[in-house]
């Protein structure tokens, strides 16, 4: 706080170093005099000017390394939910199975009393209840190989239906970039 009374209240000495004045030129033809006539509230007015614009710099450079910060947060967390997504994948890829899995199906898994899971093509009701086993949860498994949970199932079509048809405007315009309308709350 001391540092910020001290910088608001300019003398013209440390104002004349602040406001760094244009050296003289020794050949020059103008009298030397004439050309650095000024009033020290100038000089004053000057350094605090450049003491301002520093000022705003140092606010706006701080704002957007911030803004830099966030996204990397955001990044971050993405990162952390691609990692979790493939961990699930993986594991239900690794749960056992007695027939070839197809993409666009979706499928049930089950936990046996010894701990194995396994997919089913029956669900639930489909089951006699009189079998030894708990279920898990449904899974459609994608054609890039990934599982969505059943309750998402709807979420992951809209998605990939906005992609579409985002390609779609791309080839129809015959442009290789363009707008993407990322509101797809649209109805």
């Amino acid at each position: 706080m001391k540092r910020a009374t001290t910088m608001d209240q300019l003398t013209y000495t440390t104002a004349v170093k602040k406001a760094q004045l244009v050296e003289r030129n020794p050949q020059s033809l103008l009298d030397p005099l004439r050309v650095s006539m000024h009033d020290q509230e100038d000089i004053i007015a000057l350094a605090q000017q450049i003491q301002n614009a520093d000022k705003q710099l140092k606010h706006t450079t701080c704002h957007k390394l911030g803004v830099i910060m966030d996204q990397i947060k955001m990044l971050q967390a993405q990162a952390m939910e691609i990692l979790k997504e493939s961990n699930v994948n993986r594991d239900l890829h690794n749960a056992a199975c007695n027939f070839t899995k197809k993409p666009g199906q979706i499928y049930h898994l089950y936990q046996r009393a010894s701990g194995q899971t396994y997919f089913s093509m029956l669900s639930p009701e489909e089951w006699n209840h009189s079998v030894d086993q708990t279920y898990k949860g449904s899974y459609r498994l994608e054609f890039d190989l990934s599982w969505t949970p059943l309750d998402k199932i709807k979420q992951q079509d809209e998605r990939l239906k906005w992609a579409e048809e985002c390609m779609e405007k791309a080839l129809d315009s015959g442009r290789s970039a363009m707008a993407i309308d990322f509101n797809i709350n649209n109805e």
